[in-house]
């Protein structure tokens, strides 16, 4: 069963944390500087990314969601360059600005797409007066109205120093609060929802956990000491756990192929669990998606956004391996996940007793017109009541797998009856697909199609394949 993608279009989001911006300095180095044994580097591009919160809120912003932020930035042009960064990824940025601190900068110096130094510019926005703290609480309460679900992202800066209030004011309007936090003093996180460490942050609290079971047992007091719902730990190389109420721990593996950089995959993991959950996914689903979304974003350089095509992508690389030759009630179940996805559905059908060029060429055009291709085919007792006693050749099983072995094609589903009219009634395909000389009203099928929207398209029929001649031809 393929994980459905959640329509991140009906997610809005409320971020609040630590937001900064992340400088990188790239260029070539080719030699060691003679004042110190440092490596020289030539820099010949200077990017700019949200960082920290800001990343968060540009994950859940790439993903399709509606997301509004919350944080705290100097007067200064970093601010500006923010903001800017912001906007024109279609977040929503709600700052409380202060003069007596940066914003926080953070700049990197990456050469060989290696990263050889950080230098931080920052001062803490824990000291009395830092910013103002009524005016902070007043924006994130009128916030909470335009809020399905809140993240509080912490980064030990002092944004969040009223998270306990926070935390109080969101939960008494039934909104759900994710946490991803930092130090080893979680008593501020009480009452949230979902908190989302990573394994040595966990370790920080809890004590050493050497295996799963360990992470379960503690994980779990933990989470009932803290009197939060769910606790999700991301485990690096050892993909993550779920530990969530009345369900039994949910232990995903990695889904990474490679792993170049770890800089803000909390984000990400944090930032597609809140979208998805905003979505209307449960806590199992919404790891799935976080899960799949921390292996993609941890191969890119930097802080980093997922997009859906990447997760869809993802999807069909996790299930690469699965059979195509679904049945009846799969094939529905995948239909529906990928036409709520906005994915065009194709189907054609026929016997495809002997697979021959012309049948491939027929289905790699069908294959273009959409996003996914289904084949239905005719049983064996079908084929003989429509080719005669000496068909088919080949068993339905025998030419459903021959058919599920080409690329342009991605589901194959038996029908036993002479027109596979019922079958289509219950796909409801966007696109019929039929070969050669039948005019749209002569196809089975065509009227339902049209009724709910949908096309039937006729393809051009390729002269000189045909199953009966290559028949006739063996046996000459």
């Amino acid at each position: 069963m393929q994980t459905a993608i959640p329509n991140f279009d009906a997610a809005r989001v409320l971020v609040v944390g630590d937001v900064m911006l992340d400088r990188y300095w790239v260029g070539p180095t080719g030699r060691i500087s003679p004042e110190a044994p440092v490596p020289v580097v030539r820099i010949e591009r200077d990017e700019t990314r949200p960082g920290g919160a800001a990343n968060v809120a540009l994950n859940i912003a790439s993903l399709g969601g509606h997301v509004r932020l919350l944080g705290v930035v100097g007067r200064d042009d970093a601010a500006k360059k923010l903001r800017d960064a912001l906007v024109e990824k279609r977040v929503q940025p709600d700052f409380t600005e202060t003069a007596s601190c940066p914003t926080i900068t953070k700049l990197r110096v990456l050469s060989r797409n290696q990263q050889l130094i950080r230098l931080d510019f920052e001062e803490s926005l824990a000291v009395a007066g830092a910013f103002n703290h009524q005016e902070f609480l007043g924006r994130f309460r009128l916030a909470l109205d335009q809020a399905d679900v809140v993240v509080l992202s912490d980064y030990g800066k002092g944004t969040l120093a009223d998270a306990p209030q926070m935390i109080a004011e969101a939960r008494a309007r039934n909104l759900p609060v994710l946490v991803d936090p930092k130090g080893s003093d979680w008593r501020p996180y009480r009452g949230a929802t979902l908190i989302t460490p990573n394994l040595s942050e966990l370790e920080a609290v809890v004590g050493p956990c050497s295996d799963e079971a360990t992470i379960v047992a503690k994980g779990t007091r933990l989470r009932d000491e803290l009197g939060i719902d769910a606790l999700l730990v991301t485990r690096s190389e050892n993909g993550m756990t779920l530990l969530a109420p009345s369900q039994p721990p949910l232990h995903l593996p990695t889904e990474a192929r490679e792993v170049f950089d770890v800089t803000g995959a909390g984000d990400t993991v944090i930032a597609t669990f809140a979208a998805s959950l905003a979505a209307g996914h449960d806590y199992a689903h919404a790891a799935r998606i976080a899960n799949l979304a921390a292996g993609i974003v941890v191969a890119k350089l930097g802080t980093a956004t997922v997009t859906q095509g990447e997760l869809l992508r993802a999807i069909r690389r996790q299930h690469e391996d699965d059979s195509a030759v679904l049945t009846e009630i799969e094939l529905l179940d995948r239909v529906r996940q990928a036409q709520a996805q906005g994915q065009v559905v194709v189907m054609t059908n026929g016997c495809f007793d002997l697979l021959h060029v012309g049948h491939v060429r027929y289905l790699e055009a069908a294959r273009k017109l959409g996003d996914v291709l289904i084949v239905a085919v005719n049983t064996d007792d079908s084929v003989k009541r429509l080719k005669g006693p000496t068909r088919p050749l080949n068993a339905t099983d025998d030419r459903m797998r021959m058919l599920a072995a080409l690329k342009c094609v991605d589901w194959v589903v038996p029908f036993s009856e002479d027109t596979p009219l019922r079958l289509i009634t219950a796909v409801l395909p966007d696109l019929l697909v039929k070969g050669g000389d039948y005019r749209p009203e002569q196809v089975a099928g065509h009227e339902v199609v049209a009724a709910h929207g949908g096309q039937t398209v006729i393809l051009d029929f390729h002269d000189g394949y045909s199953t009966t001649r290559i028949i006739e031809r063996a046996r000459g």
